[in-house]
């Protein structure tokens, strides 16, 4: 990473009109010329750092930001000895080296006119592991995997130690046997921060350091006696491996069912996410009473088996075991039919029980794969003409895994799944019909102004849920006035949880919903090559309006296009309809929280979302053709 402070000048031009719908300027009119302005700073002089705070622990990484304000433009800022220059604002942002140490007292003077002021402030830093001095030692933070398992008996498991080079490393079970563990030739993963929101390829290039070591363990009852043990020459370090293990036992399988609201609160989504590993991203939603087989254990983390050949896992919370003796959900899947509404026609499935099941979608495909499930779907009822669905079809695609597909007349806008008894619904949307004049009329938008609760600060301390209610506010006037219908997930500072916010959507059936939000970074991302414009997606359909949004917002700002990225955001992951999050500028860098704050800012970012939801309508209207 670079370990030089820097400031990065921005430039802002504005955005031309001349499209159908949206119009060049909004009620108040933008300011001409190439520049947004801001309000300088006249104040006394006030030192502040906004982050890290006095509380703020941050990540032992080789160099970190440190932001806040002066009070006032006019002031002359030097952080850790290295001028640091001031925005008209009166914010500032630094990029310091942070020692090997877990405190770091940060020397910061602002002097404006005779007057100066100086802080020493404290940067807490999370403690990095020292090797001692002996040949032989073990870091005990670093065991994979650690705490309490419960696996089938004899499947074997990854294991993984940070120890001394050149050892010999072995763990040794209360069994007798003995589990070599052999050096890991590959490099250092970079910190995640680095790997999600760094731009810059070459901090991924890190060198294999020869302190860690890999295993193959092989399911047994294990207690806390296990022993690891290092020898390098003479030397020889014994540290007990954290882990206890209890085997399954398989040929009498516990089923359970999903359910993330047994206390019947009607404030969660009725969905269980399912996981590739524990805790990871997202894949799989299963709806309250899908029924599954557990086949392992990791402290609040639950691996279920779906098929022969696909384990997910999900959240202890949502896992309830069913009476001893439930057979597992397997069975037979009879025959289908489509049932056609004015806004969307419906998959109906008979199912043996509530099986685990998957959507798969593409461009204009819907793919429902059913596990544990086998065929006998005989009959596929499509019903009066609809032309919504060009063509289904099945494949029993494994032993016990059924894929039914449809294909679509047009790309998929969007679907929902229920079961209805023992039958599995699968609702798919029809398109709305766009007019290519005005894409924007008779449609229906949710803006999301994104926080509170939580919520990023800026340098000054302006706090990211005031701008992002500001702008979808603003965007609501440009929407209304090309036509559309607008709603906002909040009109004030009251908090609002995730998931009220994307029934919100559903519930008024949005055609579009549009999550509004100002960006940061996590410690150790360099900032001043990391900022910009970007925005988030989550299902392919997805796509086109991200991009569109990332386009116009970038230009409407006159910021760096940092690009489209796929996202597990709570606010993008709706099924009924498009949806991205825009993270239209990063509230830390001083100059853009500037124009965050500004009405004259705020009407651009609005114009962008505007813009870009107009522009990804009117290009659905081209991508049926």
């Amino acid at each position: 990473m670079r370990r030089a402070i820097a400031l990065v000048g921005l430039f802002f031009w504005a955005c031309g009109g001349g499209k159908a719908g949206i119009a060049p300027s909004p009620p108040s009119p933008l300011p001409s010329g190439p520049a947004i302005p801001v309000t300088r700073a006249q104040g006394p002089l006030r030192l502040t750092v906004t982050y890290p705070a006095a509380a703020d622990t941050v990540q032992p990484t080789d160099s970190e930001f440190i932001l806040g304000g002066t009070g006032t433009a006019d002031a002359r800022l030097s952080v850790a000895g290295v001028p640091v220059p001031v925005a008209p604002s009166g914010g500032w942002i630094a990029w310091i080296p942070l020692p090997d140490d877990t405190a770091y007292v940060v020397p910061i003077v602002a002097r404006a006119g005779a007057d100066s002021q100086l802080l020493e402030w404290r940067v807490h830093i999370a403690p990095r592991f020292h090797p001692p001095a002996t040949a032989a030692w073990v870091d005990s933070n670093s065991f994979e995997p650690a705490g309490t398992l419960r696996w089938p008996a004899g499947e074997g498991m990854r294991i993984a130690v940070r120890a001394a080079p050149g050892s010999i490393v072995r763990l040794k079970l209360r069994s007798g046997t003995t589990v070599p563990l052999v050096p890991d030739p590959l490099p250092e993963e970079p910190p995640w921060g680095i790997r999600a929101f760094g731009t810059d390829t070459q901090a991924l290039h890190l060198a294999a350091r020869g302190d860690r070591y890999v295993g193959w363990l092989a399911a047994e009852p294990i207690d806390s006696s296990a022993l690891l043990e290092v020898s390098n020459g003479t030397d020889t370090a014994r540290v007990r491996w954290p882990l206890v293990l209890a085997t399954l036992d398989l040929t009498r399988p516990d089923v359970i069912v999903l359910d993330d609201d047994t206390a019947r609160t009607g404030t969660t989504d009725s969905l269980t996410v399912g996981k590739a590993v524990p805790y990871g991203t997202y894949q799989w939603f299963f709806p309250t009473g899908t029924k599954a087989v557990r086949t392992g254990i990791w402290d609040d983390q639950v691996r279920l088996a779906l098929s022969a050949s696909q384990s997910v896992w999900v959240n202890a919370s949502d896992v309830h075991q069913l009476p001893a003796g439930t057979p597992p959900p397997v069975g037979t899947v009879g025959s289908v039919r489509l049932t056609s509404g004015p806004h969307s026609v419906t998959l109906r499935v008979p199912l043996p029980d509530r099986l685990p099941f998957r959507v798969e979608e593409g461009g204009r495909t819907l793919a429902l794969r059913l596990y544990g499930a086998h065929s006998d779907v005989n009959w596929m009822q499509y019903g009066p003409t609809d032309s919504a669905v060009e063509r289904m079809s099945f494949r029993q695609e494994t032993a016990d895994e059924l894929v039914i597909t449809l294909e679509l007349t047009r790309p998929v806008w969007g679907y929902r799944t229920r079961f209805d008894g023992r039958d599995l619904l699968l609702e798919v949307r029809r398109p709305p019909a766009i007019d290519p004049r005005a894409p924007l009329r008779g449609r229906t938008i949710v803006l999301d102004p994104g926080h509170p609760p939580l919520g990023a600060t800026g340098p000054t301390g302006v706090h990211e849920p005031v701008v992002t209610l500001a702008v979808a506010l603003k965007a609501e006037s440009l929407l209304t006035r090309a036509g559309a219908t607008v709603f906002l997930t909040r009109g004030d500072m009251s908090p609002v949880d995730l998931y009220p916010r994307t029934k919100f959507a559903e519930q008024h059936d949005a055609d579009v919903l549009v999550s509004i939000h100002a960006n940061a970074l996590p410690d150790g991302v360099n900032p001043f090559i990391n900022n910009g414009t970007s925005v988030y997606y989550f299902h392919p359909r997805s796509v086109e309006l991200g991009r569109s949004l990332d386009q116009a917002i970038s230009r409407a700002l006159g910021l760096r296009e940092l690009g489209l990225g796929r996202g597990d955001y709570a606010l993008v992951r709706p099924t009924w309809m498009p949806a991205a999050l825009t993270e239209g500028a990063f509230m830390m860098m001083p100059d853009q929280e500037a124009v965050l704050a500004s009405e004259a800012g705020q009407w651009r970012y609005a114009q962008g979302v505007a813009r870009g939801i107009e522009d990804f309508l009117r290009q659905s209207v081209i991508g049926r053709r």
